[in-house]
């Protein structure tokens, strides 16, 4: 997936983009039925800590840069009360899930001055029942700021479902 056109940049001379910023981006690009919410968060290693919060992207998965750990994001270890969970396309493609045929080095996230560390806000869509229903992740470069849709706005459905 080429992100380059998808990659919003603070003006010369404005503040870079905040973390609020993120988190706004990920909240709006939720989407959920009536009845349900959006829950959006910063995302913290939970095996490193509060401290960790810098992320390297990868095979449509956010890895820790201090510990490697996956973040969750395509089984949902994202979160606590989560059931497993695959993710199926939406509106938007899915992020490249493997090197396998036809994955490039383009497929791996860069903000467009060429950092490849993140942090990374998720947002999930909760259905009326407590049933996470969706999930978007954004992407922000901690050096300028630059955001990022990685995942926007996928259907989650249960591990063993059929597609």
């Amino acid at each position: 997936m080429d992100h380059g056109a998808v990659w919003t940049c603070a003006a010369d001379g404005k503040p870079s983009a905040g973390p609020e910023d993120l988190l706004r981006m990920v909240r709006g690009a939720a989407r959920t039925a009536p009845g349900g919410r959006v829950d959006a968060r910063i995302a913290r290693c939970v095996m490193c800590g509060a401290d960790e919060d810098e992320f390297e992207v990868a095979k449509g998965e956010c890895f820790c840069v201090g510990c490697c750990i996956p973040l969750g994001v395509t089984d949902g270890d994202v979160h606590p009360v989560a059931h497993p969970w695959r993710l199926e396309p939406s509106e938007a493609p899915l992020p490249p899930a493997s090197p396998g045929p036809g994955f490039k080095a383009s497929d791996l996230p860069r903000c467009p001055a060429g950092h490849d560390v993140f942090h990374v806000a998720v947002a999930l869509a909760f259905a009326a029942d407590g049933a996470v229903r969706g999930v978007t992740v954004g992407l922000r470069c901690p050096e300028d700021g630059a955001l990022c849709l990685y995942v926007d706005n996928a259907r989650v459905v249960a591990a063993g479902a059929a597609a």
